[in-house]
């Protein structure tokens, strides 16, 4: 089990790529804290069943992203534990509505970038703080490397969070925490659903493996960067798109 004895912190834990990272984490060990923004049924089942399949503890945590004072109080519940924090997985996220830049208020791109990237920033300063070493992962999204149409917030908050993962991964190096992100693809998730369909078989088209990814196999590549095996990577970012893009230069158009 490649994440025995440690303890992470995943936050958007009730769906799609969150719910699997945390499924990811707990066979393989980790004691977690499961950050979602509010009390579901299904999510307290989910949570329950899997701490007793693997024989951890997953301890829920409730917060809005966008709540300063919530949060404050969810990482003075988590200081109360006293457990040392090895992981910090910041996945909660949300995507904004399809318009071209022009036609996108700057109080739009403002309302992603607060839950994408500031909300993410200022919990990382909390939780890092509680950190004596460790691994911080960032989702981004392979649009923030490649750019997308009618996305300029999600975008510019993913992008940010590429530059962040390596200015951190600079200060935070001294202390021995590393950081990276992972930048998924097209994947099979309600947020991956969202998307403008055309746009999204236009790039699996374009792609290598000609398929959407899976939330599993995101969590697969998060549990490499938690983990030790990945011991010497830092400040970096890894693509999990199936080669998105693959075929442009080569008769893809």
């Amino acid at each position: 089990m490649l994440l025995k004895g440690k303890t992470a912190i995943i936050t958007g834990c009730n769906r799609g790529i969150g719910k699997a990272i945390l499924e990811k984490f707990a066979e393989n060990g980790a004691n977690i804290f499961a950050c979602a923004r509010k009390d579901y049924p299904e999510f307290v089942e989910n949570i329950n069943a899997l701490a007793e399949k693997y024989s951890v503890e997953i301890t829920p945590i409730y917060f809005d992203m966008t709540d300063e004072d919530a949060m404050k109080n969810a990482v003075m519940s988590i200081r109360k534990s006293r457990r040392n924090i090895d992981i910090l997985v910041n996945n909660a996220g949300i995507l904004a509505d399809f318009n071209l830049f022009q036609m996108t208020p700057v109080e739009n791109m403002r309302k992603v970038f607060e839950v994408n990237f500031f909300a993410q920033m200022k919990l990382t300063q909390y939780i890092s703080r509680l950190m004596k070493n460790g691994s911080i992962i960032f989702i981004s999204s392979v649009v923030a490397l490649d750019g997308s149409p009618g996305q300029i917030g999600y975008v510019g908050s993913k992008s940010a969070l590429i530059g962040a993962t390596k200015t951190l991964s600079i200060e935070l190096g001294q202390f021995n925490i590393r950081v990276n992100a992972v930048a998924p693809g097209i994947i099979e998730t309600d947020m991956g659903d969202e998307l403008n369909q055309e746009l999204a078989q236009d790039i699996i088209e374009r792609s290598a493996l000609k398929r959407r990814g899976t939330p599993i196999e995101v969590a697969n590549t998060v549990l490499f960067l938690a983990s030790d095996l990945s011991n010497y990577i830092t400040g970096q970012y890894i693509r999990v798109d199936g080669g998105a893009f693959a075929g442009i230069g080569r008769g893809g158009g």
